[in-house]
């Protein structure tokens, strides 16, 4: 089955066809450095990770390319505020995101370029745009001719008199149209500035990201993803840009994730209902809030509360569980009993099954969703299966199947839980675990042959307060966590 993406330049899901058989690019907007990422900022970051690595099971080379915007109007005021230099600042704060990012499992993008690294690229790109008559300059301001673009407002679905009507931009008198947008913004005392043909002055923010993508992907790439709310103006700005430069399509599939609301209101500074992830970070684990950005699918709106997130980390345990007990079952090595096979190969069927199910999830515009609740389902499938087929010898092949499954879902595209995290046991520690074990089932074994039932049902009664569930059976005492 193909993958099929929702594109939002055609408003409509498509079958994902890449440009170059076999291979995705990728480019993803990313923050703006001047403070650390919050819940909303996370929601992209995590989705577009999770998105590469279904690519990458699937068996696409992908290429994916996040930036930082690390030129800003935001990232000059903060600094001014401090009294720090803008790039060092905005330096620190990416050292910063990249904590919180390994801490949600988030892979580093294959590039992450900085604008202030770019800039003979941004150059290169607005004067291309003035020489073919679609920006023009002004007292060293360089600004993109709207109306010179005549498909300006496909992306957001708006035409050029719609956005006039409802424009709230600042009006500048020296603008040929209202909705003309900065390229090029002339040098300011205390701002950081490069010599251009207009003469000092630093990028403005649309035309960076088309200069970057277009660098480490090509005039045209496969997708470009980004929050809802870059929509208008960032990225119809961006393709109006990149396609009056190139006159070739920029991007062939538009992915954007829906907002993060708080009690229903959209998450932001001035209604006081702003979310550091380093904060919540400091009361869940990461694979806990990563787990909750995915719990949605990514085209629909979120909404966050702590207890929400109290919630999901109660819910991840069950998978957690699942784990360990494949885990002990696997460490017992194959049981004795031969008349289960048929049960066995029922159960396999049921494992591809599930795979066939996780993958139609994901084939379907990337439904984690949708995923995370066949997950859960697997999940009582494989703990029923340990108790009642953990004995049969021809479990083992099953076993490493089901845990291959689970773990290639739930940890390395999902993320949401890290095996050794898990287990949480070196392997030395682990043998330990297991010789203590068999040291206890032995002292009950002991007591049930003498009749001791008062012994043997304490020692079964305060493992269970541990977590540890003890199984008679016909071959001996299993336990498992």
């Amino acid at each position: 089955m193909s993958i099929k993406v929702y594109n939002t330049l055609t408003r409509s899901k498509e079958d994902f066809i890449p440009l170059v058989p076999g291979k995705v690019t990728m480019y993803v907007c990313g923050p703006t450095t001047y403070n650390y990422i919050h819940l909303g900022n996370a929601r992209p970051i995590v989705v577009f990770d999770t998105i590469r690595k279904y690519f990458e099971y699937k068996g696409y080379q992908v290429t994916y390319v996040q930036n930082f915007t690390d030129v800003d109007d935001k990232i000059i005021n903060r600094a001014n505020e401090e009294g720090v230099d803008p790039l060092k600042l905005s330096q620190r704060y990416i050292k910063e995101y990249e904590k919180d990012a390994a801490a949600l499992h988030v892979r580093p993008a294959d590039v992450h370029p900085k604008v202030s690294e770019h800039i003979p690229e941004i150059i290169s790109l607005v004067k291309t745009l003035v020489d073919q008559g679609h920006a023009y300059e002004i007292d060293g301001d360089v600004y993109f001719d709207v109306d010179s673009f005549s498909e300006y407002g496909k992306l957001s679905g708006r035409s050029l008199e719609d956005l006039r009507s409802g424009a709230r931009v600042e009006v500048d008198q020296r603008k040929k149209n209202p909705l003309d947008f900065a390229l090029w913004k002339s040098a300011k005392p205390g701002e950081p500035a490069w010599d251009s043909p207009w003469g000092k002055g630093r990028p403005g923010w649309h035309i960076e990201c088309s200069a970057m993508s277009q660098k480490y992907l090509g005039d045209t790439f496969d997708i470009h993803g980004g929050g809802y709310d870059l929509v208008f103006p960032h990225h119809e700005n961006e393709l109006a840009q990149a396609e009056a430069a190139t006159q070739r399509p920029f991007v062939r599939y538009w992915l954007h994730n829906g907002f993060i609301t708080v009690n229903e209101e959209k998450m932001s500074k001035s209604l006081g209902n702003f979310f550091l992830v380093r904060e919540i970070l400091s009361k869940y684990p990461g694979e806990v809030v990563r787990f909750f950005l995915l719990s949605t699918h990514y085209r629909s709106p979120l909404d966050f509360d702590l207890n929400k997130l109290a919630e999901h980390q109660k819910a991840l345990e069950r998978i957690k569980n699942t784990l360990r007990n494949l885990d002990q079952v696997k460490k017992q090595g194959p049981g004795k009993d031969a008349s289960q096979e048929a049960e066995v190969k029922e159960f396999l069927h049921r494992l591809a099954e599930f795979r066939n199910q996780l993958e139609a999830a994901m084939d379907d515009d990337f439904n984690t969703a949708l995923a995370i609740g066949i997950l859960f389902d697997l999940c009582r499938e494989i703990n029923a299966a340990v108790t009642a087929l953990g004995s049969s010898k021809h479990f083992e092949e099953a076993i490493t199947q089901a845990w291959d499954l689970l773990t290639v879902f739930a940890q390395d595209i999902l993320g949401i839980v890290q095996v050794d995290d898990v287990l949480g046991t070196s392997a030395a520690d682990s043998d330990f675990v297991n010789a203590l074990m068999e040291l206890i089932l032995s002292v009950r074994q002991d007591a049930r042959a003498k009749k001791d039932w008062a012994t043997a049902d304490l020692i079964r009664s305060r493992l269970q307060e541990l977590g540890v569930t003890i199984e008679d059976t016909p071959q001996g005492p299993r336990w498992r966590r």
